[in-house]
């Protein structure tokens, strides 16, 4: 299983990419911190970042460590929109305590070595209804998912700012990856 992990700071044009992936074929895993925002908010849920950043942490585990174990098939290529290792991170950012558990689980549960990284863009960062932060945190957050993902092993590769197409093809010749009809396996999981 080739589990790609693309990670950043926020409004890096991370999901623009893995969205851009899955209309190529490829499998994806979408990013669970913003889906937790937004099914917390609309539930009247506490398990946010600026209410409860502890829950907000250990949902986005439990439901990255769900979402790793319900990989597609063997063979099939997937992309995270983040991974295990990004909760961790997040953790640094808000300058809590790892749980030992966390960091057994990124250390057992591997993604494929290559990690790419969307660097912090002022030109494309935006604030939204689940993305508070300001642009000097986002940049910070970018410092230390690079940190982080090397601390556990990662070759981190940098995304050039360039438009979606660009970002495509270069993750493609990268990855030396074959057109997605070719591998075998689910579109997504």
């Amino acid at each position: 299983m080739r589990r790609i992990v693309i990670t950043g700071g926020p409004g890096a044009g991370k999901t623009t990419l893995i969205e851009r992936l899955a209309r190529a074929g490829y499998a994806h895993i979408p990013e669970t911190g913003r889906a937790i925002i937004r099914e917390q908010t609309e539930t009247g849920g506490v398990c946010l970042p600026w209410s409860d950043r502890q829950a907000y942490a250990r949902l986005m585990f439990d439901t990255d460590m769900d979402k790793y174990d319900a990989a597609p098939r063997e063979g099939r290529i997937a992309f995270y929109d983040r991974g295990l290792v990004d909760v961790i991170g997040y953790l640094r950012v808000e300058g809590m305590p790892v749980p030992e558990k966390y960091d057994l689980a990124a250390r057992q549960r591997r993604y494929h070595e290559t990690v790419f990284l969307a660097p912090f863009w002022p030109d494309i960062y935006g604030i939204d209804a689940q993305r508070r932060q300001s642009p000097q945190v986002a940049e910070s957050t970018c410092k230390i998912m690079r940190e982080t993902y090397r601390k556990y092993g990662y070759d981190i590769v940098d995304l050039p700012l360039a438009d979606v197409e660009s970002r495509l093809r270069f993750i493609e010749s990268a990855l030396a990856l074959a057109p997605p009809s070719t591998q075998s396996g689910d579109p997504q999981p």
